[in-house]
């Protein structure tokens, strides 16, 4: 978002754990899960594909635990919400087809020490990542974005809290937030569009009510002021639904997944993929930069890159933007400080995490593939323990210059 200075709206969406493309996020993380639960030395490149009654589970997986793929899968689906034969998809009496081989040994050795042309870990691939927070948010965090997956969040909770009274809704919505800003700071909301899915008893002004509650509940009051257009199902319908309605594939969510397209997106999928695969470990280690960075208060927004090469420890570069707000007039100087607080190397950034042993340290990898992968307090890249650090090595710099 470069456009500081000017007044303009902003738009980003969420799905819930419903949508299919979703559902298959959280198949493939929960068989990551599975696996390293079991073997933390587990390679994991899962890929789930979901349509009317069927699963197909597929990708390269090498581990040591013994996994039921079929079983896994399954529950996934139950949890979300899934187990009623009439809407064409039903955790009980789908198919599940698996087709699953081991990591190619060009890969592996690549990423694991020892083993390729380089002495230490690898890069599990080539390509560029990004991280991304600003103060605008206390989770630092946008807001079109994080307002949106709060409002499909809290509709899940809803509907899996209270059966009963919400007996009309179905696992399947998507959301979308307008937000109007004026230099660089969000200052109302626009508008709300909220689609979800629902059973044939669903009364629309019923749905438009809850819509409106929720969203007054999730957004701050000082930005609800003044007109708040809302669409709700605005097509009139949405009883066809979830995989029946649309075929899901893991990794197609990636903006929903990231910022609500503000900032830059380096087009790595997380989903599925143990932390060998910088596309997500060193996405969510420029995540924790950038948000310890405006913790800090070094700057009031920032955006981290880095790049790697397949088999390559060390990151080939490392980029970062404040757009103007950093306290360090030279966003240049920021790189150098980042090197020396941060350990890039996938090996390093596996082990700041702990990404190799996420049920041991309270979290789950399903757990990030429903409402965002950043802004959640739970994941250990959402901890702002280098506060310190930053601020000390940035007080060297500016004494320098004076």
């Amino acid at each position: 978002m470069s456009k500081i200075h000017s007044e303009h709206v902003f738009t980003s969406e969420s799905v819930s754990e419903g949508h299919p493309d979703k559902v298959c996020d959280q198949i493939s993380d929960a068989i990551l899960d599975a696996c390293l639960n079991g073997d933390s030395e587990s390679r994991v490149a899962c890929e789930t594909l979901v349509t009317t009654d069927l699963i197909v589970v597929s990708g390269e997986i090498t581990t040591r635990t013994k996994v039921n793929w079929e079983e896994v899968a399954r529950g996934v689906v139950d949890k979300i919400g899934y187990n009623d034969r009439t809407i064409g998809f039903s955790a009980r009496d789908c198919k599940v087809m698996i087709c699953v081989h081991g990591q190619s040994e060009h890969i592996s050795q690549g990423v694991t020490a020892g083993a390729g042309l380089h002495k230490e870990q690898g890069a599990g691939d080539q390509g560029m990542m990004f991280g991304f927070a600003t103060n605008e948010t206390k989770e630092l965090m946008p807001a079109p974005v994080i307002w949106a997956h709060k409002i499909v969040q809290e509709l899940a909770r809803l509907r899996k809290a209270f059966p009963n009274k919400y007996a009309y809704l179905r696992p399947d919505s998507k959301s979308q937030v307008s937000v109007r800003y004026k230099a660089g700071k969000p200052v109302k909301v626009e508008t709300v569009v909220v689609s979800h899915q629902h059973g044939p008893a669903m009364k629309i002004a019923e749905l438009k009510k809850l819509v409106k509650s929720v969203s007054e509940k999730i957004i701050p009051a000082q930005f609800m002021r003044g007109r708040v257009t809302y669409h709700v199902n605005p097509t009139g319908a949405f009883e066809i639904g979830g995989p029946h309605g649309d075929t899901g594939l893991t990794g197609r969510k990636i903006i929903v997944d990231t910022y609500g397209g503000v900032g830059s997106h380096g087009g790595g999928a997380f989903s599925g993929k143990d932390p060998s695969k910088v596309d997500r470990s060193a996405a969510y280690m420029c995540r924790y930069i950038a948000k310890n960075i405006v913790a800090a208060k070094l700057a009031d927004k920032c955006e981290v890159q880095v790049a790697y090469a397949i088999g390559v420890a060390e990151p080939l570069s490392v980029n970062v933007d404040t757009y103007g707000t950093g306290i360090i007039p030279d966003d240049a100087k920021l790189e150098g400080i980042i090197r020396r607080v941060f350990d890039l190397r996938p090996s390093g950034i596996i082990r700041t995490l702990k990404l190799k042993h996420p049920k041991k340290n309270g979290w789950s990898y399903q757990a990030t593939a429903a409402y965002g992968h950043f802004g959640r307090k739970q994941f250990p890249w959402e901890k702002t323990d280098k506060i310190e650090h930053l601020r000390k090595a940035a007080a060297k710099i500016i004494k320098k210059k004076r």
